[in-house]
């Protein structure tokens, strides 16, 4: 099957890959442009670790198909550090204790990041709505959740 280039900015750096047509952009994240930080998990779009942000939006990268994100914005877990300074989802995340196999922790960031930039005082059930189709094996969601507005207080000057 023939290729076609296709380019987009991924994590603020513009991009060009090669696409085969159908293929998704989760393979073209992870195989052309060598960003391994969104996860394929179950390929189905029901467990949530290859989320990405394409235009400040969570898709599921495992459904998407790479050349819907043609001339826009995607953003991964690759870029959500400011260089040696990580973002405040990302400390949150580690100081609570919200990430043990860290599988399904860059789908959750990457919601949690366009919850914040959406709402940047949710309430502890508009994050349960928020992150409800991540899937998570280990830490029965309570850190994840406490992690989230830990940041979003930060975020927002406020104690946490």
């Amino acid at each position: 099957m023939p290729k076609k280039p296709m380019s987009f900015t991924l994590n603020d750096a513009e991009t060009g890959v090669f696409v085969e047509e159908g293929q998704n952009l989760l393979e073209a994240l992870r195989r052309g442009a060598g960003d391994l930080s969104p996860k394929f998990g179950c390929g189905q779009g029901t467990c949530g670790a290859c989320t990405v942000l394409i235009d400040g939006a969570p898709h599921l990268s495992c459904l998407t198909l790479a050349e819907a994100a043609a001339s826009r914005r995607v953003e991964t877990t690759g870029g959500l550090a400011a260089g040696p300074e990580l973002h405040p989802l990302q400390t949150a995340f580690m100081e609570g204790f919200a990430a043990q196999c860290g599988f399904c922790t860059g789908g959750m960031l990457m919601v949690a990041k366009a919850l914040l930039a959406e709402n940047p005082r949710p309430t502890r059930e508009e994050v349960i709505e928020a992150i409800s189709g991540n899937l998570c094996r280990c830490t029965g969601y309570g850190p994840i959740v406490d992690a989230i507005l830990t940041a979003a207080a930060r975020m927002q000057g406020r104690a946490a």
